[in-house]
């Protein structure tokens, strides 16, 4: 040891290219570890404080597979958010057996559906309608608005206004329930930025580094996304992590409240 001292530092140049050196290696080891804990869901990002986020949920659909009901985690899962629809015609497969299931551990649910820009809000709604149960207890309807996975040709503000609010009315109406936006902060610069005042937004935040997520606007947002690397006992896949902004009175607010409707 000491001669390996001596030849490492006998000069101080020679020492300073040495501790850059185990420096470097450091740091690529605490990265590379970091990396494979974040890779295989053990790592995250965000970690949101659970004294002020104290209600926690996941988001799955048919590529979480099937869902192993009697070993999930119930006591770090407050609600799950499933995909039920997808544009006019797609139903997610697993999503019938998922509510159910998920009914009957007592574990509060919504279901969102993913908004296509080629197809007219009308025919998307309906789709929703069709497939997803008039129940109480449950969250609101959310509706999943994002570029990724979208049809390429982008509406313009109108266009996308036009049928986001058909769909919003008619879901309204049946549900008695505000549809909650979900969003990413690119989709809500492009469309939503001073516009829905009134509507609850679902912000999807990977890469905050535990910072809030904050909307161009200023706007407070309602749920934060702020994982897609979870891991939970139950789910063999790796699984989006959420947390509500709020309370538990807040929460229970949310799932119960009706949203009256205008006599014509």
């Amino acid at each position: 040891m000491k001669q390996l001292n001596f030849f490492l530092f006998k000069s101080p140049q020679v020492g300073r290219i040495s501790l850059f050196v185990l420096l470097f290696c450091s740091l690529l080891t605490i990265t590379g570890v970091g990396g494979l804990l974040f890779y295989f869901g053990i790592g995250h990002i965000n970690y949101p404080d659970r004294n002020r986020f104290p209600i926690r949920g996941v988001d799955i659909s048919s590529h979480q597979q099937q869902i192993d009901w009697a070993r999930l985690d119930r006591s770090n899962i407050n609600f799950i958010l499933m995909k039920a629809t997808e544009g006019g015609n797609f139903k997610d497969p697993r999503f019938q057996d998922n509510w159910r299931q998920a009914r009957q551990q007592g574990t509060i649910v919504g279901a969102y559906h993913f908004f296509t820009f080629c197809k007219s809000g009308r025919e998307q709604a309906q789709n929703y309608i069709e497939t997803v149960p008039k129940q109480p207890g449950t969250l609101p309807p959310v509706i999943d608005l994002e570029f990724s996975g979208n049809c390429q040709s982008q509406p313009t503000q109108a266009g996308l206004e036009t049928e986001l609010n058909t769909f919003i009315a008619i879901v309204e109406k049946f549900y008695h329930k505000r549809p909650i936006l979900y969003v990413t902060h690119e989709f809500y610069d492009r469309y939503l930025q001073n516009r829905y005042a009134d509507r609850p937004i679902w912000i999807s935040d990977f890469y905050s580094f535990n910072k809030l997520p904050i909307l161009a606007d200023g706007k407070q947002w309602q749920f934060w996304q702020y994982s897609e690397r979870g891991r939970v006992a139950g789910i063999p896949t790796l699984v989006d992590l959420n947390v509500f902004n709020g309370d538990k009175t807040q929460f229970d607010r949310l799932i119960n409240t009706e949203v009256m409707q205008k006599r014509p």
